[in-house]
């Protein structure tokens, strides 16, 4: 008779356990020890798949997390390359199901919450480090590229940080009108442009050059001020203003 799936308590939202079905022997210490070592030694002590395996304990009750995490650690690379997967690549992964996705996903969304948190706790321009290092985080690894639009006051602290379009691998559409449209209903005096590049090349195309010319333009006449254009790549970025562009 096929058992019923219950809702584990442990794992809340998470994960679907069979009732009766028992954990392997040493499954429970293995994750015990692990658990330990995060405590004991601290993150930097875990290689990528046992941090990796640490996430998936909430998604995957009743069997070894250690052959899912190297695998998807293989698959792409690192740690963070996992946490920045589409659901549909982790999902290629042997045994991860919505449940791993699911609790990958969050971690991934509360690191950015974190460096975002960082990167605005004061005036964007003199927080440039932990600017960069978010939008890194957040667009570096994208397949897809994807335009995105700092606002700030008229003290560069951030109104909003707005992802404005996606495109294709290597072209993401902007019309200026409506950037400026927007920032006039935001309130905002100064924007700041960003967009990665998928290649991870961060070498402004003449299109990036003429676009970013454009948006600047139409920003003026409504007294908004372009600080800069960053292009993310993989590792890196360009920044308009230090290269003279802008």
């Amino acid at each position: 008779m096929a058992r019923t799936p219950q809702l584990s308590e442990a794992a809340g939202l998470f994960a679907l356990t069979p009732v009766g079905e028992e954990a392997p022997p040493g499954h429970l210490g293995h994750r015990d020890r692990l658990r330990r070592k995060l405590l004991d030694a601290g993150p930097d002590a875990l290689a990528d798949y046992e941090l990796l395996e640490l996430l998936l304990f909430f998604a995957i009750l009743r069997r070894d997390t250690k052959p899912v995490s190297k695998a998807m650690v293989e698959r792409f690379g690192s740690f963070a390359n996992v946490l920045a997967a589409p659901p549909e690549a982790l999902k290629e992964v042997e045994g991860v199901g919505d449940a791993a996705v699911a609790v990958i996903k969050a971690a991934q969304a509360a690191a950015l919450r974190l460096l975002r948190a960082e990167a605005t706790e004061k005036p964007v321009l003199n927080n440039w480090d932990r600017l960069t290092a978010y939008l890194q985080a957040a667009m570096a690894r994208d397949s897809i590229e994807q335009f995105r639009i700092l606002f700030l006051d008229t003290k560069n602290r951030l109104i909003a940080d707005e992802a404005q379009a996606r495109g294709t691998v290597n072209h993401t559409p902007v019309y200026p009108r409506e950037v400026v449209k927007r920032a006039l209903e935001l309130g905002a005096t100064a924007l700041i442009l960003v967009h990665n590049h998928p290649s991870g090349d961060p070498t402004p195309s003449r299109a990036d050059i003429e676009m970013t010319a454009e948006v600047k333009a139409a920003a003026g006449v409504m007294g908004i001020i372009v600080h800069d254009h960053l292009i993310v790549g993989n590792g890196r970025h360009l920044s308009f203003r230090r290269e003279g562009l802008l």
